[in-house]
């Protein structure tokens, strides 16, 4: 029997319809109807009783179906392996991530080099103030990135981390007495400019222009890098809002991270380069689409 005939056989017997299953199979009905009849007078026995009203199994067709999608579902986890392994063989995926964000990405790197056999994952370290080069240079195969990313080069993947933001201010700071902050707080007072490589649609997503109630929020001075930006807040030259996971593995004196408790919730994607799409990158992606997001 061959594996098309056996594929044909196992979708009318879950269909038990002979226009069903030609139509899911993109096969003609007469098509289905010369494979069922070539089993059956192979076999020397009927597998479907067929009335003009309804198909039905036999029993031998009911017990062949059953070894059948045991065959069937061995042959699909052993071609599963071999790719996998295909795949994984002395892949390794460079992944730019934020500070400390690879810490949170452990669950996710495991899963992959537990499917793939072989692959593995190394992270690298990206700024704010230019998100994108890393990828389009080739130096980073994927990076985790918040959204939105809206650039025609460049391929969105699922998403990866999930969690809140915090603003990261002196610790003399006036807000540090009421433990929490707002978008609004802003407005009173500088946040970094993270410079000219960084899209202002992308920036704006992390840190707006404007507070909800239209204020303006005063940007400046530059800063390249995460430790620049800390650098700059513990030395009372402005606040900066970041993602939670900033105060989660950093406690520089001079710093507290307030929880922004109306700022909408950040989500982290896997992107990559669009012309450099690979069997690999689609592997990691489809480990991120199955475990789903991080929470943090």
């Amino acid at each position: 029997m061959e594996l098309r005939d056996i594929e044909i056989f196992l979708t009318l017997a879950e269909e038990l319809h002979f226009g069903r299953t030609a139509e899911r199979l993109r096969v003609s009905q007469a098509r289905v109807s010369q494979a069922i009849g070539r089993q059956e007078r192979r076999l020397g026995v009927a597998l479907f009783d067929r009335t003009s009203r309804r198909v039905t199994l036999t029993p031998v067709g009911r017990r062949l179906r059953e070894d059948l999608q045991q065959a069937l579902d061995l042959l699909k986890e052993g071609l599963a392996r071999a790719e996998a392994a295909g795949l994984g063989a002395g892949r390794t995926l460079r992944m730019g991530v934020f500070g400390h964000a690879g810490h949170e990405l452990r669950p996710l790197v495991e899963a992959f080099r537990a499917r793939y056999p072989g692959a593995d994952v190394q992270f690298g370290e990206i700024y704010g103030s230019d998100p994108f080069t890393t990828l389009r240079t080739g130096e980073h195969d994927v990076n985790v990135l918040w959204l939105p990313v809206a650039e025609p080069d460049l391929t969105v993947g699922p998403t990866v981390l999930t969690g809140g933001r915090v603003l990261a201010v002196p610790a003399d700071h006036p807000l540090v007495e009421r433990g929490t902050a707002s978008l609004e707080d802003l407005a009173d007072n500088h946040v970094v400019d993270l410079g000219p490589d960084a899209p202002e649609y992308w920036v704006a997503s992390m840190v707006p222009t404007r507070t909800p109630l239209g204020r303006r929020i005063p940007r400046g001075p530059t800063a390249r890098t995460f430790h620049e930006i800390l650098s700059l807040v513990a030395a009372g030259h402005c606040v900066h809002p970041l993602g939670e996971i900033a105060a989660r593995y950093n406690r520089p004196p001079g710093i507290v991270f307030l929880p922004m408790h109306d700022a909408p919730a950040l989500h982290w994607a896997l992107t990559w380069r669009s012309t450099a799409d690979s069997p690999t990158i689609r592997a990691l992606a489809q480990t991120v689409a199955d475990l789903g997001p991080i929470s943090l």
